[in-house]
């Protein structure tokens, strides 16, 4: 593999390893972070482990690709005939074409290989939005229990009493876990949200890679084509009637600005 396609997918391993290093060094503040809301944070690292595992997913259904191409343009032997799913396309086009194609057949071939990446990368995308939606619902959920639980206390207080400042005390707890579930939902799903859009973003490279090396192949295949002086004598005809029709509307559309300003 060339080093444009293998370093991302090292970007990505080196990125993983080092998350769950950390997340093995400081279980006892994650733990205490992601228990605040079990249920909500729970959502949230799930949702996270999921689209690790598609970003990964999606980069290994990009190697049997890259293999098929590498092995066509190098002409290597017993590389497979057709690839698995992206560049199949292309690849019945390349083979039913000559070796010269025109930049028609070129430009319509990238089009294609563009929107089946664009297909692929959107799942990615819908999780990172996914996990941002997840930590804002979780940060207005926090707030309105903080809200409801500072309304009830003040409601439920008699500053006549000397154990005032007990019950105010005992009762800062519900505003407080409110509090607490509004930071740890929206500080999991902007994290969660970072990391699946790293780990993304290392899936595009890889796929830039690939349309790259496909697009100078096919380019230096390309056969710009000139028009002959057939061609161009049997266009003069309709460009000398466009050119007659141009100027008729123009001189009446100058007749009609004369006759209005005359009026006028």
């Amino acid at each position: 593999m060339t080093p444009q396609f293998h370093r991302p997918l090292n970007r990505m391993s080196f990125f993983t390893a080092l998350l769950v290093a950390l997340l093995l060094l400081f279980y006892p503040e994650f733990l205490s972070v992601a228990s605040s809301n079990i249920w909500l944070n729970g959502v949230i690292l799930g949702t996270t482990i999921f689209g690790i595992g598609l970003c990964f997913a999606e980069m290994f259904r990009l190697l049997p690709e890259y293999k098929w191409l590498h092995g066509f343009i190098t002409r290597r032997r017993g590389s497979p005939a057709l690839p698995p799913r992206l560049l199949r396309p292309v690849a019945l086009m390349l083979h039913a074409k000559p070796k010269q194609i025109s930049a028609t057949t070129l430009n319509n071939m990238l089009d294609i290989i563009l929107l089946r990446f664009e297909d692929t990368r959107e799942s990615i995308r819908y999780i990172t939005n996914t996990l941002i939606f997840l930590g804002l619902l979780g940060t207005f959920w926090g707030l309105i229990l903080t809200v409801g639980g500072f309304a009830d206390l003040i409601g439920n207080l008699d500053f006549a009493d000397e154990s005032v400042l007990l019950t105010m005390q005992s009762g800062l707890s519900r505003p407080l876990s409110g509090m607490a579930t509004a930071f740890t939902s929206s500080l999991m799903g902007l994290a969660g949200s970072l990391t699946i859009g790293f780990l993304g973003l290392q899936v595009q490279l890889a796929q830039n890679a690939i349309f790259n090396e496909l697009e100078d192949y096919l380019s230096a295949h390309t056969r710009v084509s000139t028009p002959s002086p057939e061609d161009i004598v049997q266009v003069l005809p309709q460009i000398n009637l466009a050119t007659k029709q141009l100027s008729k509307s123009v001189q009446k559309l100058a007749q009609t600005v004369s006759d209005t300003t005359d009026e006028i």
